[in-house]
């Protein structure tokens, strides 16, 4: 799946939003009425067909990238705004879990490390009083640090018993939402004020601030994690530790006998990307949600693998591919609000996107692309020719 070249990535998507436009057409009434009568008036069909189609989709770009139908410049902006504020701790998680796919490990851990992040990040948030450069620093510290220990212990696990991470972090998420939501009924979590799951509001000072003003959601957490990209980047391509990773996953037991300590790379790996997504975490604690409450982690950790997959696990196609789920997870409300599209349709396509992404070789059929690292062929030369000299 990582050597999937970028057309194929991109005819993934394509197909999956196509196969998507069935399941919409399928569901219109009007579409079901005029097939009624396909064969007497096709056009009729075809007509209602396209109508659907193309509405739900118009609703879904106005409500994703930008809202051509609204009267101000506020809120013709505001949904390209609303894709890159939800495609934060997609980013944040998607990067984390890039890095264990290169280094070999199948780290599905990531919600579990959202919420350790939000949960670290959100005591630190409304329980202390400090300056504002420092207290916000010192959340999303705390943040990296709860999903770094998390992420930790599936490392360690796999280290020292060769236990199954796949396994070891499938248990951890559900070990991590029902540990929040454990916490958020005691003293020390839960809001004095109320008897629901929530927690005290964030201090002012913690909070990540706005980048386009109160008018919208948009926080500096973006920037942070455009950063944090490039520091990725130069993590996995240019230092030491990064070609370690690399190694590791892609000949551990060559690795091992150039000196690389194996055992101590599946530790680090799994911290380094506990950490990312505990920074997804802190995004949404001190930026969006501004309030810890047990679903503060919502799907992101999942839709988190499927990003990193379509970026095939390198930061700059990590970061489209958030944005791209961003807009999906934006634009759905939109879909359905203005056309009556069911907002199930975008986890279809998600879950297409998954579908594709996984089977390399299905996209390239389809499309009747050459395999992977093959070069053209060459046309060979018989004997006879070369004796004429042509």
């Amino acid at each position: 799946m990582l050597a999937s070249n970028w057309l194929a990535t991109v005819l993934a998507v394509v197909l999956a939003l196509v196969l998507s436009g069935v399941l919409i057409a399928a569901a219109d009434k009007a579409v079901q009425e005029t097939a009624t009568y396909l064969f007497a008036r096709p056009g009729d069909f075809f007509g209602a067909v396209w109508t659907s189609v193309s509405s739900a989709y118009v609703a879904l770009f106005q409500g994703s990238i930008v809202d051509t139908s609204a009267s101000t410049l506020t809120r013709m902006i505001r949904p390209i705004t609303e894709t890159m504020t939800v495609s934060i701790p997609l980013i944040f998680a998607g990067l984390g879990l890039g890095i264990g796919f290169r280094a070999g490990l199948f780290n599905i851990g990531a919600q579990g490390q959202i919420i350790l992040g939000a949960v670290f990040a959100g005591y630190v948030g409304f329980t202390f009083d400090l300056p504002p450069v420092v207290h916000v620093v010192l959340a999303v510290v705390a943040a990296a640090i709860g999903g770094g220990l998390w992420a930790g212990i599936a490392g360690v696990l796999k280290a020292r018993t060769g236990a199954n991470e796949v396994i070891v972090t499938i248990m951890l998420n559900n070990i991590a939402v029902y540990l929040v939501a454990f916490l958020l009924t005691t003293t020390a979590f839960q809001r004095g004020d109320s008897n629901n799951p929530i927690s005290p509001p964030l201090n002012s000072n913690s909070l990540f601030p706005l980048l386009l003003g109160s008018g919208f959601r948009l926080h500096a957490g973006f920037l942070l994690a455009l950063a944090t990209a490039v520091g990725v980047w130069w993590l996995m391509n240019r230092s030491t530790i990064g070609f370690q990773f690399r190694a590791v996953g892609s000949n551990p037991n060559a690795a091992r006998v150039a000196g690389i300590s194996v055992n101590a790379a599946y530790v680090w790996v799994m911290v380094v990307a506990g950490a990312l997504a505990g920074l997804g975490g802190a995004a949404q604690v001190l930026g969006t949600e501004k309030v810890l409450t047990a679903g503060v982690a919502a799907s992101f950790g999942f839709d988190a693998i499927t990003v990193a997959l379509l970026g095939r696990s390198k930061p700059l196609g990590t970061v489209l591919a958030g944005l791209l789920f961003g807009a999906l997870r934006a634009g759905g409300f939109a879909m359905q609000a203005r056309t009556g599209t069911p907002i199930d349709i975008v986890l279809v396509v998600q879950s297409l996107i998954v579908l594709f992404i996984a089977a390399p070789p299905l996209v390239r059929a389809l499309f009747r692309l050459p395999a992977a690292g093959t070069e053209p062929p060459v046309l060979a030369v018989s004997p006879s020719v070369k004796e004429v000299g042509l």
